[in-house]
């Protein structure tokens, strides 16, 4: 795409690299704190949610920035032309360029009906015939009126996707647990390996088992051989094949092969090809969330993410949230040399959060190449990865306090639990390991606070913490269906403010295209027998070996 520079010839990054010389030098942050009684005013944010009437604060002011940081950090985004982007992807422009397609996941949750169109063409009338079908269908199932062939309410369903098509929805319903039908088993398969599918129909029922086969072509390798050990599991059992109609259902557009798998075309839900997988949560993808958390939550849901999108959209710069944080991670990444990212959020439901982040971010931003075609001269794509505190205390931790890294971390926690057991003893612990882990972080402890504690000698170096680590932490009400989507939009935007300034296409992904399509041509030869065909001696010599464990 013409017209768009690389990151490091921008005035504004040269100015950050000057000022980054001065500033990475002589920032400690316990000491800004202590000049600048304001500093947690001046850099933090409360995002006001329409969709639940909840609060979100964003504090940045355990970050290495002063006010001239965001200053330059702002001046770069606007030389990279991050407005212009942002405001061409809610036009429906087709920002995707190698691809030729619009982004416009944001047009999914557009609960306000604002006027949408790609192509001329308004998509709000088919975004909101697929919610309808989600509606309808998700009642049937959730009130028994949807039955199976024998007569039976659906007790299991089991959503066989892989990717996006996945950890959007396992993450999900995890988050929103505390809204579940309990008396539905959710079972998600994505993994090829056929342990993943066999635990799943081990603890099934054909005759109460509902199976939505998530894949937008239904030609999805993975998905699609799934899905038929499923039918096939179904067939021994029923002996009936018009009895699929009743237990299998598609989130596909492919209708042609829907069909021929023997779903009623009744039972398609599609989406748009300007759905990315790994924003593809909030389309028909989300079948499983609206089933087990009930259509009027994930409308909230929606509505979260549709109330980030608009401060998204509407806010200035040096008051946007998202744009803020996608800012810091340039910073981090190509000033400061930082390689990773941690997620830490301090609740149990979010437990695979960090996971669903890894593809969101390093699907997207996974890149090397910028829309001109030329490989960037500075870093992309930080390395994410996470787990639920306080579990991850006692894990790797020990590398953010005093290991040799330089770790940019997230902290997430609800001020209010969906469990308030022993008299909020639990969150008022979790609450405390939260506010402790930023503090300790930033101020660390001296080698004479150590002394004064009366530690030898010998022990001083070992005890001591450096501190100055960075950190952001998230405080929300309460982790609702709205304030999930405010938070998921709140990444998705971030990772949308660091492509744009990086100068590459978040939006596609062939990078994942390589190894599926060798993959192809070597699962050819391990069907058809015999020695393994042109490859290098160790590819060679690892298949033969295989074939030799595996009598094949």
């Amino acid at each position: 795409m013409p017209g768009f520079a690389q990151a490091n010839d921008l005035e504004a990054w040269q100015k950050l690299a000057q000022h980054h010389q001065k500033l990475g030098k002589d920032i400690v942050l316990k000491e800004y704190f202590q000049k600048d009684p304001q500093r947690f005013e001046k850099f933090s944010y409360t995002f006001n949610n329409e969709a639940d009437n909840s609060e979100t604060l964003f504090d940045f002011s355990k970050n290495f920035i002063t006010e001239e940081t965001v200053d330059l950090l702002v001046q770069l985004a606007k030389e990279a032309k991050l407005e212009q982007l942002r405001d061409d992807m809610f036009a429906g422009e087709k920002i995707n360029f190698t691809e030729k397609r619009a982004v416009y996941h944001v047009a999914l949750r557009n609960v306000s009906n604002q006027p949408m169109q790609v192509d001329g063409k308004s998509v709000v009338e088919e975004v909101n015939s697929v919610l309808d079908h989600m509606k309808e269908f998700s009642e049937q199932v959730r009130s028994g009126e949807w039955k199976g062939y024998t007569g039976k309410q659906i007790k299991t369903i089991i959503n066989i996707g892989i990717g996006g098509s996945d950890l959007g929805p396992v993450m999900v319903c995890e988050a929103l647990k505390a809204y579940g039908k309990r008396d539905l088993t959710m079972h998600f398969v994505s993994n090829i390996d056929g342990t993943h599918i066999a635990e799943a129909l081990k603890e099934s029922d054909p005759e109460t088992t509902l199976f939505l086969v998530a894949s937008k072509t239904f030609t999805t390798a993975e998905t699609t051989t799934n899905a038929n050990t499923a039918k096939h599991w179904f067939q021994e059992h029923v002996k009936d094949d018009s009895a699929i109609a009743k237990h299998f259902v598609a989130l596909s557009t492919n209708e042609a092969e829907v069909t021929k798998f023997g779903i009623d075309k009744k039972n398609m839900f599609g989406f748009s090809d300007w759905v990315g997988g790994r924003y593809s949560v909030w389309s028909a993808i989300g079948l499983s969330v609206a089933l087990y958390i009930g259509f009027d939550n994930f409308h909230e849901f929606l509505a979260g993410a549709h109330a980030m999108d608009k401060h998204f959209k509407e806010t200035p710069l040096e008051k946007n949230i998202p744009v803020l944080a996608g800012l810091l991670s340039v910073w981090y990444s190509d000033f400061f040399g930082a390689q990773t990212h941690l997620v830490s959020p301090f609740d149990q439901y979010m437990h695979r959060f960090p996971a669903y982040l890894q593809q969101l971010t390093m699907e997207s931003n996974g890149k090397a190449i910028t829309r001109s075609g030329d490989y960037v001269k500075y870093t992309t794509g930080a390395v994410f990865f996470g787990e639920p505190a306080t579990n991850a205390q006692h894990s790797f931790f020990q590398l953010l306090h005093q290991g040799t890294k330089l770790i940019p971390t997230d902290f997430i926690l609800a001020a209010k639990s969906h469990n308030p057991i022993e008299n909020n003893k639990h969150q008022n612990m979790l609450a405390s390991n939260f506010f402790a882990q930023a503090e300790a972080l930033m101020v660390g402890k001296t080698p004479d606070e150590v002394k004064a504690e009366g530690a030898p000698d010998e022990l001083v170096p070992h005890k001591t913490f450096l501190g100055n680590r960075p950190t952001t932490s998230i405080l929300a009400d309460k982790i609702t269906p709205g304030t999930l989507g405010a938070l998921i939009a709140y990444y998705e935007h971030l990772v949308f403010t660091e492509g744009a300034v990086w100068n590459i296409n978040s939006f596609d992904q062939w990078g994942v295209e390589l190894g599926k399509s060798l993959a192809k041509k070597i699962l050819a030869e391990l069907d058809e027998g015999g020695e393994a065909g042109k490859h290098d001696a160790s590819t060679s010599g690892l298949i033969s070996a295989f074939k030799k464990k595996a009598d094949i």
